[in-house]
């Protein structure tokens, strides 16, 4: 893995989703043999929307992930700093209220939300530790966070196999699915870049999060992680 394929300008990482907003969705689900749908769901149980609560959804892309909190009566947002993901998404879905925003200086208030979800978007902040904070603060005392990311196989010979698949045959179905396929390599390697679910656990708390639970997912392929803002 290249270290340096990793170091890209928050302008270039906005970019490579512009260039892939249109099949990002579509691509994703071939990419996941269809899992994302249960991924989705799972977290939005965990979310727990209600009716007149106010939700952000970070690194929302096409809203697809925000759409499930909407349809249980909470106003959410569905906020990224890809303008592309934000067109397409508004043509999908002009009735969420879509928002441009930077994960380390979010544009809202202190205390504004009752829950913050992220799905499969953390990794690619620059600094995870900036992005824990600011959504700490627009959360409001004993409010919720929600963080739906890929990690670390808890099997040891499954993890061997996941990460070849990853770096090998990844990329080649992105080729046929994709219409930007070298960004799936630069996702390939954020996601082996990605600290393990313990890991990850101690860097939320650490962040004044209260509360840190971690589920896994299709063996820990993906991790769910829970965690609230103390009253």
């Amino acid at each position: 893995m290249s270290k340096a394929s990793l170091e890209k300008k928050p302008s270039e990482v906005a970019a490579m989703f512009d260039r892939v907003a249109e099949k990002y969705d579509l691509t994703n689900d071939v990419l996941a043999l269809g899992l994302t749908h249960r991924w989705r769901k799972v977290t939005a149980k965990a979310i727990d929307a209600k009716a007149g609560e106010k939700i952000l959804d970070l690194a929302a892309g096409t809203g697809t992930s925000s759409l499930a909190f909407s349809k249980k009566g909470a106003l959410v947002i569905p906020c990224d700093f890809s303008l592309g993901m934000l067109r397409e998404g508004n043509k999908r879905a002009p009735q969420l209220n879509f928002s441009a925003g930077d994960a380390l200086a979010l544009p809202f208030a202190n205390e504004t939300f009752d829950a913050v979800s992220i799905s499969f978007g953390i990794r690619n902040v620059q600094d995870v530790d900036k992005a824990l904070s600011e959504m700490f603060r627009v959360t409001k005392p004993g409010g919720r966070l929600v963080i739906c990311e890929f990690s670390s196989p808890t099997w040891s010979f499954f993890r061997k196999i996941y990460m070849e698949y990853l770096m090998k045959a990844l990329p080649a179905i992105a080729k046929k699915t994709s219409s930007s396929p070298d960004a799936y390599v630069y996702l390939a390697e954020s996601i082996r870049a990605w600290p393990n679910q313990e890991e990850f656990s101690k860097q939320i708390q650490q962040s004044s999060w209260v509360e840190v639970t971690c589920k896994n997912l299709t063996g820990g392929i993906v991790a769910l992680h829970k965690a609230r803002k103390d009253k």
